[in-house]
């Protein structure tokens, strides 16, 4: 039998980092939350169906009966903040998000759904869970990726995309043994396989930046080959499910961040159960990060003058009767800030 080291000549595995919360990432990202929630039934005003009680409502990330109500008061989820200078790549793995924004626009996505917004000179959001079933439990599992935006392009318009489940490549690759790995791309191609393009002005839609982020779901056992990225990449693979992962014949703790060498092949081999990862890659940006809350720029001068602006302006004002709006009990759409209105079908 031909060892890890024969089959792998060179060292994948560069650096490994415990998840937190939020993950930590490294340039072109800023950072990713993975929210995993097992919230009850829904009342009719689309929160949980249980006890409030004890919970330090409003700032409520403390994991008690498997969910959190984060800044909501009533429904779980993120009341009206603002944002200047980045982006967010919001995937929907279970469960529903309502947006509202200060352009006017509004969406519910969910059940594979992306929504990826480039938040730019600035914009007001608010990303609410609405808990729809009454009758059961409501699953709500999502990953929130904040992509930086270059200097040249942090003061543009804001601006949002919608990549519905339908149009998202899911692929199914197979090893020797006849073990699936499962690809889900959200951006970064695949062989043929290409997701939708990203917002016009965001990092990834640079011809020579090779942002990808996937999600891949492993077979018990299945092995699988990354295919090497162009130089000068960074790729860190975050293995969140499973009990054993080997990357290059390196054997990853669960609940860890991978550092990986980019430029070569990389072969995963799974564990005994299935395993699951989120791959995040790209060419790095290269300027300086200075972050304020949800603020990000390049220098302590634009954040000052961020918050100068926000509190003159309001980022355009917030159209909405409350601070924390949900969409009634809507099928999943988008409505634009000019009044285009798309849907998953």
């Amino acid at each position: 039998m031909k060892s890890d080291a024969a089959t792998e000549p060179v060292q994948v595995v560069t650096h490994m980092v415990p998840l937190g919360f939020p993950w930590a990432t490294r340039d072109p990202f800023l950072f990713c939350v993975h929210h995993d929630d097992r919230y009850p039934a829904g009342n009719d005003q689309f929160g949980p169906a249980a006890s409030l009680a004890g919970r330090r409502l409003g700032m409520d990330f403390e994991i008690r009966d498997g969910w959190r109500m984060y800044h909501g008061q009533v429904v779980p989820g993120f009341p009206q903040h603002p944002h200047r200078g980045f982006e967010t790549v919001t995937v929907v793995r279970h469960g529903l998000l309502d947006h509202a924004d200060s352009l006017g626009a509004a969406a519910r996505y969910g059940e594979g759904d992306v929504q990826w917004l480039t938040a730019g000179r600035g914009i007001l959001h608010a990303e609410m869970f609405p808990l729809l079933d009454m009758t059961g439990p409501n699953h709500v599992e999502l990953f929130q990726i904040w992509l930086n935006l270059p200097a040249a392009r942090k003061m543009v318009d804001p601006h949002f995309s919608m990549l519905w489940d339908r149009t998202i490549p899911r692929v199914e690759v197979k090893d020797e043994s006849g073990r699936p790995t499962h690809l889900t791309l959200v951006a970064g191609r695949y062989g043929e396989a290409t997701p939708p393009a990203p917002p016009p002005n965001s990092w990834a839609a640079q011809a020579d930046a090779d942002v990808a982020i996937w999600t891949l779901r492993m077979a018990p056992g299945a092995r699988f080959t990354l295919p090497p990225a162009a130089p000068g990449t960074e790729r860190s693979l975050y293995f969140f499910q499973g009990q054993a992962l080997r990357v290059g014949g390196t054997a990853i703790r669960p609940d860890h961040r991978a550092d990986l060498r980019a430029d070569v092949p990389a072969t995963l081999e799974a564990g005994p159960d299935e395993t699951q990862a989120l791959l995040l890659q790209g060419r790095p940006i290269g300027e300086p990060v200075v972050q304020h809350g949800p603020f990000v720029m390049n220098t302590a001068a634009e954040i000052r003058q961020a918050y100068a602006d926000y509190q003159r302006t309001r980022f355009g004002g917030w159209p909405w009767p409350s601070d924390d709006p949900v969409h009634g009990r809507d099928h999943r759409f988008a409505r634009h800030a000019d009044g285009r209105r798309e849907g998953p079908a």
